[in-house]
């Protein structure tokens, strides 16, 4: 709810080659650090029973990193509307005009909001006598031949216990990117993205469109866990689908509450309009994967429709997972003991001396220490690997969540290099030679990672132009 709502070493070692596996289905160490996002992966497509027949109002995922080309900056993308089909025309995918899409800030650990940005929008027509998107090749964002166009305000709310304390429109009419329809309509739609990034009044930057959804997620993990054998991993079921993002970059003095106090935690809502006329909320993002994995079916919906102060309701779910018991029914993986209170340290209080404010209030949401600085060389599992800018400190386009996340649950997560197999600590498979699954899911993410990763790793470019791969176009890159 949101403001105007209503509303042992050896047991180890096997774990973690069951992980390896079971992440080859599992996010791809992709993106850049961008504003404008090409490369923007999802871990909530369609998580909940009643969102997921409205996707409009969907949110996929939530990342927050202090900004690599602008250290003194944030950069929050939050993204929204699941399984775009580039070929979905003829109306393809606006933003809806009856919610508000909103993105909290909790600078103090209470679980409660002081700061709010809210993003609302209106949907213009030229010509309302043609069934086109477009009636001609689109060159700029004012292009007459562009019939259908979306713009956006951005309202800053200043909050204390949740009541308004000041409101301030920070962006007025600012323009959407299309979606984009292809190269006919739209020769040269790099152009059109950066068209829409625009600079806002004390150093803030924003941008709204369309992005691929590069997240490798082999959607056969609902087959009780890749077939019950990994016989079914390595599919890339999301490549060619599109998402609608917000990428929002501030200076992080703005959001931060001091620098004594420099830890934030972040999550982002969809209101949507009701038949009384009152806005409800229907959809709610943190970390990833809580809502997909971590609550069952009867909180999924109730989820969704709650605020972080609410979360005490759902902490059975943290603390007595149902994950590590599907792991040990299937592949014999012996669940950690319970109750899990390491889980409710990492995901709902943030790490001790890392991101956990002082006073904090457990509750989930996505918390980042912006005083740390941009990791030089990105590492994938971030603070797992001896990465402290990365996830769960904050969320980078390039951290592999669903690989560090399943390790934490299934049972190591000192938050510090360990022994388990990542890149940067082969010695763990000395004895051995990596098995079949491993290869997979090596190779299986390789060719989608590898430009974006050399993009995130060695552009110098500002983050608010560079955005990865461009926005995916027609059925035939649906593969």
């Amino acid at each position: 709810m949101t403001t105007d709502s209503r509303t042992g070493v050896g047991r180890r070692s096997a774990a973690t080659l069951i992980c390896g596996a079971l992440a080859a289905g599992g996010l791809a160490a992709a993106g850049v650090t961008a504003l404008e996002p090409g490369e923007a992966a999802a871990s909530s497509h369609r998580e909940a029973p009643l969102i997921s027949g409205t996707p409009q109002y969907d949110n996929t995922d939530l990342y927050a990193f202090v900004s690599p080309d602008k250290p003194d900056t944030t950069t929050i993308i939050a993204n929204w509307i699941p399984f775009e089909e580039p070929a979905g025309g003829p109306n393809f995918f606006p933003f809806a005009e009856d919610a508000q899409y909103d993105i909290h800030i909790d600078n103090n650990g209470d679980a409660q909001g002081e700061l709010l940005f809210r993003y609302t929008f209106e949907t213009r027509t030229k010509n309302d006598k043609t069934f086109l998107y477009n009636t001609g090749p689109v060159t700029s964002l004012d292009d007459p031949d562009l019939n259908i166009t979306q713009t956006y305000d951005i309202e800053l709310l200043k909050l204390k216990d949740q009541r308004t304390v000041s409101r301030t429109k920070i962006a007025d009419d600012v323009p959407v990117a299309p979606s984009n329809v292809g190269k006919a309509s739209m020769p040269d739609y790099d152009t059109l993205r950066k068209e829409a990034v625009r600079e806002l009044a004390g150093g803030t930057t924003t941008f709204a469109g369309q992005a691929d959804d590069p997240f490798f997620l082999d959607l056969r993990v609902f087959d009780l866990l890749y077939g019950g054998n990994l016989s079914e991993v390595g599919n890339d079921t999301l490549k060619g689908y599109n998402v609608n993002s917000l990428a929002l970059q501030v200076p992080t003095h703005m959001i931060a509450e001091s620098a004594d106090q420099p830890v934030v935690g972040i999550w982002s809502t969809t209101q949507r309009k009701n038949a009384e006329g009152h806005f409800v909320q229907v959809s709610r993002l943190g970390s990833p994967l809580v809502n997909e994995v971590v609550n069952p079916l009867k909180d999924k919906d109730t989820f969704n429709a709650s605020a972080p102060w609410e979360d005490a309701q759902f902490l059975k779910n943290v603390t007595e997972p149902e994950l590590p018991k599907l792991i040990e029914a299937i592949y014999k993986i012996p669940a950690p003991k319970e109750p899990r209170n390491d889980l409710v340290d990492v995901f709902l209080k943030g790490i001790e001396g890392l991101n956990q404010p002082p006073h904090v209030t457990p509750s989930e949401m996505l918390r980042l220490n912006t005083s740390i600085e941009p990791a030089a060389e990105p590492k994938r599992l971030g603070v797992l690997d001896g990465d402290n800018a990365g996830f769960p400190n904050g969320r980078r386009l390039t951290d592999d969540v669903i690989d560090a996340a399943l390790q934490v649950v299934e049972g190591n997560s000192s938050g510090r290099r360990t022994t388990w197999v990542t890149r940067s600590t082969p010695t763990t498979r000395s004895s051995a030679r990596p098995s079949r699954i491993w290869r997979t899911r090596r190779r299986a993410r390789a060719g989608r990672s590898r430009r974006a990763w050399t993009a995130a790793t060695t552009s110098a470019t500002s983050s608010v132009t560079r955005c990865g791969r461009p926005v995916r176009t027609g059925r035939t890159t649906r593969r």
